[in-house]
């Protein structure tokens, strides 16, 4: 095979994986050398606008051994992972000149800073040849049956379109991979990184490893557990609402949202188990849940920036502020809602809350504390194990109104919502999540200390 490139460098973001990699199946077949870079970018650990950083332990942890397990696998070619600090922009450019690099490529980000980092760095350079394709997706842009711009404002329209549409197979495998550069020595900074932020929120109790380990192995461990030897696929739909019971859902999201898993690879096993041992509602509502992924990934790709805007896509009005005594208590589970602060204390402890307690604590912080959205979208994004840009911040619009709910702002009846999926008080008891029972706040609106008997 005859190379295009004498040097190339492969960016690896929310890609974590060799397998099912078109962009980096691609590259191989392009570079007779190659550089595999990961870049941390020291601002995902500083504080946002919003009070909470963007890059917390859980996550930090789980990406971590993704990247551990992807310099493995590239050691066991002879190659390995370059992983840097430093602004993406920087490093990038200085890699393509110390290297003479001619090829760029990666797969396509759907962050609107990732999105802007790329566009610099080549633009810096003319004449770089780039290659970039869609691995976060089901479908390519050029599958959806409309014009991007012309994407359903709502999910229900979206699905009808598109849950029929093929879903491209699994791309072929790396079967080669370049070496790195002549006197090129890749530097491995992994086990630096908690030492250059010390001050990362630590967690409430020793359960960080727990719950999810990352890297691609684990990931299609868990899928061929949650389909095959377990079989709970089967009654997913019956018991994906569960607050606490780990295998009550599939817990595929981690992986997903680091790329260490495809949505491809999830849809094409599960297709495999549905041809093999057996198809039902619940089995759909699996592909029903990639769909709704599919769908905020899209989103964000067309609405952008207006995603993290306080009026939101559809630029409305809504009547909410910050009080930050509220904002402190609903992040440390302690307001006046036993179920909420339950799930926050979940939240806190593992990195991890249900899809149901997610809705249940974002209406809280909408509706009864009357709080902005986008403090507790970016809480989540510091403590979710499984942060996805698209997903997180795309269903805190949806809950607040301002986004993809045909309905308008959704509030949950908390008391109902205890009833119905901890009716026995099991799950407050577990995370010793009683009632505060104090006011809200400690001033009144002059601030004059509230006098409280």
């Amino acid at each position: 095979m005859s190379y295009l490139h004498h040097t190339g460098i492969y960016w690896f973001n929310n890609d974590l994986r060799l397998a099912d990699n078109e962009a980096l199946t691609r590259f191989c077949e392009q570079a007779n050398h190659a550089i595999f870079v990961y870049v941390l970018d020291p601002r995902w650990f500083k504080n946002s606008h919003y009070q909470s950083r963007h890059m917390g332990l859980y996550r930090w942890q789980f990406i971590c051994e993704a990247l551990q397990a992807i310099n493995e696998q590239l050691e066991s070619y002879g190659s390995g992972l370059h992983i840097k600090i430093g602004y993406p922009t920087e490093v990038l450019s200085h890699l393509i000149n110390s290297s003479n690099a001619t090829l760029l490529a990666g797969n396509r980000f759907a962050g609107v800073y990732e999105k802007r980092q790329w566009r610099h760095v080549v633009g810096q350079f003319p004449d770089l040849t780039t290659l970039v394709e869609s691995g976060h997706t089901l479908f390519t842009e050029e599958q959806l049956p409309f014009a991007l711009d012309a994407l359903p404002g709502h999910f229900t329209p979206f699905r009808k379109k598109v849950e029929k549409l093929s879903v491209a197979p699994l791309s072929h495998p790396v079967n080669n991979i370049p070496a790195f550069p002549k006197n090129f020595r890749a530097e491995n900074e992994i086990d630096l990184v908690p030492v250059h932020w010390p001050h990362m929120r630590q967690p409430e109790s020793n359960n960080t490893d727990c719950l999810f380990k990352g890297g691609s192995s684990a990931g299609l461990d868990r899928l061929d557990y949650y389909l095959h030897q377990s079989k709970k696929v089967l009654r997913d739909k019956q018991t994906r609402n569960a607050l606490d019971e780990f295998d009550a859902s599939a817990k595929l999201s981690p992986w997903l949202a680091c790329g260490s898993l495809s949505a491809r690879q999830v849809f094409h096993h599960l297709k495999s188990f549905e041809v093999t041992i057996e198809a039902n509602e619940s089995t759909y509502w699996l592909y029903f849940e990639l769909l709704w992924r599919e769908y905020f990934q899209w989103y964000l790709e067309k609405h952008g920036k207006n995603l993290f805007r306080y009026r939101g896509v559809q630029g409305k009005a809504i009547m909410t502020s910050f009080w930050p005594e509220r904002f402190q208590k609903w992040c440390t589970g302690n307001t006046p809602y036993s179920l909420v602060n339950a799930c926050m204390k979940q939240l806190n402890a593992t990195g991890y809350m249900s899809n149901r307690g997610r809705q249940i604590v974002a209406s809280c912080l909408v509706n009864e504390l009357q709080l902005d959205w986008r403090y507790g979208a970016a809480y989540f994004e510091q403590q979710l194990g499984d942060f996805d840009v698209a997903s997180n911040w795309g269903n805190w619009q949806y809950l607040a109104g301002v986004g993809a709910d045909p309905r308008g702002a959704r509030q949950f009846d908390i008391q109902k919502q205890a009833a119905t999926y901890d009716p026995d008080g099991s799950f407050v008891q577990k995370w010793r999540a009683e009632q505060n029972r104090l006011p809200l706040d400690s001033t009144d609106m002059v601030d004059w200390p509230i006098q409280w008997h």
